[in-house]
């Protein structure tokens, strides 16, 4: 599902292009050699699918500061608004539509480096600006608790770490895929196949096809089961191959177990604990091997909840290469100030608390981490963020964060504070 105007794979997208009119020249003589009555009746019930189908918008307004001046470059300030469309239609015969449209521009303060305007003298806010075409998808739940999906739609498996949508940044990463998912009560599994990963910058190609899309052939499979309150297991594969970034190409699988067992009717105990091993796949140039470990274990009372962990991203020493996770929300883990969006050769390990609570209708939250290396077990240095969450009504929203992130004297990393605005509306 390529552009038209991408020409480095013709031959697949000319396949596809040539299914989709035979499709098209099949529904039309069908249509043609029904009965008149049946085709009207049929067109005035696709008209009604349209016509009752539900339009929101919604509109995300953020400033963004970054200091990171011990690289040498200028302090970011971005501010920048996204417009968000979207449109599904009614249901026709247990099939619906959705599209989502995304554009994304600045307003005011354009002072950074979003990855594609040159301005390579800032530090870098990814948020091109753009309009893109992020959801084209025809969804069929004619079945008994399963949905299918076909075409651009947005992945989020668990919680993202692994399988995202970078939901944070203002253009999200979508993909081209085929999905089936089955849940009933206790009992859930996800199977998508991935033609192609649509990233975060934007809809044009402006510094190399490995940065605007991943031509893909890859397979994502969660199951997962849940016995009670007490204990859910899960487990899962994915086979990513990606033909114009071979590199990121890998083979994970894992399992998790997590739960939250009520203790009295005040306090609730939260815990997770998981392991994934990975391994070099298909065409990556490095052979290698290593594992991913997480343990949490919390405490929610009243309206507050503590929660301590540890995660490690393991470093293969003889490869010179880490446990990487090129799909995940990467925001969303080790911290805000994005200072390990990739995983360091030598590995990660991340030491966490977090504190949250409601207050009234909003809530806060303050994280505070430790970061080392795998191998050689280098401190990195520590971060603290903080968030702050507030609805003014059932339309409008605001939120304010702030990330520092405190590099030790022997890392190879840099102090860096980051601090955020953002201002939502939903129609």
């Amino acid at each position: 599902m390529n552009t038209f105007t991408n020409t480095e794979n013709y031959g697949a997208d000319s396949g596809r292009l040539a299914a989709f009119a035979m499709a098209a020249v099949m529904a039309f003589c069908i249509l043609a050699w029904a009965p008149a009555s049946f085709a009207a009746g049929l067109g005035e019930d696709i008209a009604d699918t349209f016509k009752n189908g539900q339009f929101n918008v919604n509109l995300r307004y953020r400033y963004e500061f970054v200091d990171a001046s011990d690289n040498g470059k200028k302090d970011a300030n971005a501010s920048t608004l996204r417009t968000r469309l979207v449109y599904k239609t009614a249901k026709w015969n247990d099939f619906d539509i959705t599209i989502n449209m995304d554009d994304v521009h600045t307003i005011v303060a354009d002072h950074y480096n979003s990855t594609r305007n040159g301005k390579t003298q800032y530090q870098t806010v990814a948020d091109p600006e753009g309009t893109d075409l992020n959801i084209a998808a025809l969804t069929y739940s004619g079945l008994e608790n399963t949905q299918i999906i076909l075409g651009r739609q947005r992945i989020i498996r668990g919680g993202a770490r692994f399988i995202g949508n970078v939901g944070w940044r203002q253009n999200e990463q979508t993909y081209d895929a085929l999905t089936a998912n089955y849940k009933d009560d206790n009992f859930k599994v996800s199977y998508s196949y991935v033609n192609q990963v649509r990233r975060i910058f934007g809809p044009e190609t402006a510094t190399g096809p490995a940065a605007d899309s991943w031509d893909s052939n890859s397979h994502l499979l969660d199951v997962s089961y849940k016995f009670g309150n007490a204990l859910t297991v899960g487990a899962y594969g994915y086979m990513m191959d990606f033909d114009n970034a071979d590199s990121k190409s890998n083979s994970t699988y894992g399992v998790r177990l997590s739960g939250a067992p009520k203790v009295n009717d005040n306090v609730t105990v939260i815990y997770a604990a998981e392991y994934a091993t990975q391994d070099d796949y298909k065409d990556n140039p490095t052979d290698y091997s290593a594992d991913y470990l997480l343990a949490e274990l919390g405490i929610k009372w009243s309206t507050f909840t503590i929660k301590a962990g540890y995660e490690v991203l393991e470093g293969d020493e003889s490869a010179g290469v880490a446990f990487q996770t090129p799909l995940a929300t990467l925001h969303k883990f080790n911290g805000w100030a994005d200072k390990f969006l990739g995983t360091p050769g030598s590995g990660l390990e991340d030491t966490y608390i977090a504190l949250s609570t409601k207050v009234s209708k909003g809530s806060m939250a303050l994280i505070l981490h430790d970061f080392s290396s795998d191998v050689g077990g280098t401190d990195f240095g520590q971060e603290y963020d903080f968030v702050a969450k507030w609805p003014i009504s059932k339309t409008y929203s605001v939120l304010g964060k702030f990330a520092i992130y405190d590099a030790d004297s022997a890392s190879s990393t840099i102090d860096t504070t980051k601090a955020w605005l953002m201002l939502t509306a939903a129609f």
